[in-house]
């Protein structure tokens, strides 16, 4: 079985003395289960693994009677430490604390109980994180399969992965096309939307939410005033309402809403947003193309190009820190702006013929970025560039 490359990293924490609580964040179906069941079965220290999935109710005893049980096993056995995985932990109201006060009393009586949370909402898990467990944690992004993940996995083309995404579940499903968009559809963008947005936080407008993400995902690689997107939903929602909707969409790797790039923070939070998908599957999965039709069509499949290219990089934006934005000002527009450290990289991508951008031109004249980059036509394959970890162009 494949083993994503994240493995180590997150095996060496485990094998140093007990430090800090290991938090693993990722969308769901990315594999953060499958990576902790073949790090386990690794590692020479007894486990046990539970999932707040399986339970009915919401309620942090649950938590308390696992880690009193391990403990009770612990000293039968007389083992000299223990990994106790949780998955899903957000689920439970007041998680934090429960962990916080389990973690704290196991330090204070010497209990050498290593702990793992796993969790598919991003924003409930940093706000527990940051309310109750400073200082006592590490985390660790695991984000959609990269281009190179599915070609070494399963042997994909970057045709197959520019259509299909980056679900590696969804594989198998690839020659059957129906069933495959039927289980992206069912299984995740659904499961992901109910589960880890509708049940764990308070959506007053759930449709208008559920109606934003196919919005989003129609016009994922464009620009959309919120005023516009109020009118292409129908709806009576405000920007404010809208811009929530999409940092929720967003922390659970769904949608993204990038902001335009500017030297003034508060002239970038009140740009209008350009969408983002997180997986190209999400666009593909959801429209009338098929993967043949869609590589015959020389508009549709550049912009699947420009979006697997967003993805990349949205999706290392998270895990290796850095800032993602997009720039326009008339009809000069730059794809995508990335900034870390105060050092700034423009990249435009170009799917067919190659033509001047003078986009470029006028973002380097204004901003004089540290690089500008061509991906595609003229300038970098975009298949190598979706092997390379972006946070090294700088």
């Amino acid at each position: 079985m494949y083993e994503r490359p994240y493995l180590k990293i997150v095996k060496l924490r485990l094998e140093e003395n007990r430090k800090f609580i290991q938090v693993i964040l990722g969308p769901r179906q990315v594999g953060k289960t499958t990576m902790i069941n073949q790090l386990l079965s690794q590692l020479s220290v007894p486990y046990i693994y539970e999932s707040a999935d399986n339970i009915a109710t919401n309620s942090s005893t649950w938590l308390m009677q696992v880690w009193d049980s391990l403990r009770i096993k612990m000293k039968a056995s007389g083992a000299s430490e223990y990994i106790l995985v949780v998955d899903e932990v957000q689920k439970f109201d007041n998680w934090s604390e429960v962990v916080k006060q389990q973690w704290d009393k196991d330090t204070f009586e010497n209990i050498n109980i290593k702990v793992v949370l796993l969790g598919s909402s991003r924003l409930l898990i940093q706000k527990g994180l940051t309310e109750s467990l400073a200082g006592r944690f590490e985390t660790f992004y695991l984000g959609h399969w990269s281009f190179e993940e599915m070609e070494k996995a399963f042997n994909w083309s970057i045709e197959q992965y520019v259509y299909f995404g980056g679900y590696p579940a969804s594989a198998s499903l690839i020659d059957d096309e129906e069933r495959w968009k039927g289980y992206i559809k069912d299984s995740l963008i659904e499961t992901s939307v109910s589960k880890d947005i509708l049940m764990l936080t308070r959506v007053d407008k759930p449709a208008l939410l559920k109606r934003l993400f196919e919005l989003g995902c129609l016009y994922s690689g464009q620009i959309l005033s919120y005023t516009k997107i109020i009118g292409q939903l129908h709806d009576a929602g405000n920007t404010t309402t809208l811009a929530n909707y999409l940092k929720l969409l967003s922390d659970c790797g769904l949608l993204g809403g990038l902001e335009k790039y500017s030297a003034s923070v508060i002239h970038q939070r009140a740009s209008s947003p350009k969408f983002q998908v997180y997986n190209n599957s999400l666009i593909t999965s959801q429209g009338g193309e098929t993967f043949l039709t869609a590589t015959a069509n020389p508009k549709f499949w550049g912009r699947l190009v420009e979006s697997s290219v967003g993805a990349h990089l949205i999706n290392n934006a998270v895990s290796q820190r850095y800032n993602l934005y997009y720039w326009r000002e008339g009809n000069n527009e730059v794809d995508f702006v990335i900034e870390n450290k105060g050092k700034v990289i423009g990249l435009e991508v170009k799917s067919g013929s190659s033509s001047e951008n003078k986009g470029m031109s006028v973002f380097n004249e204004r901003f004089h970025p540290d690089k500008l980059l061509l991906v595609g036509t003229g300038g970098i394959p975009y298949d190598e560039f979706l092997k390379i970890n972006p946070k090294e162009l700088f």
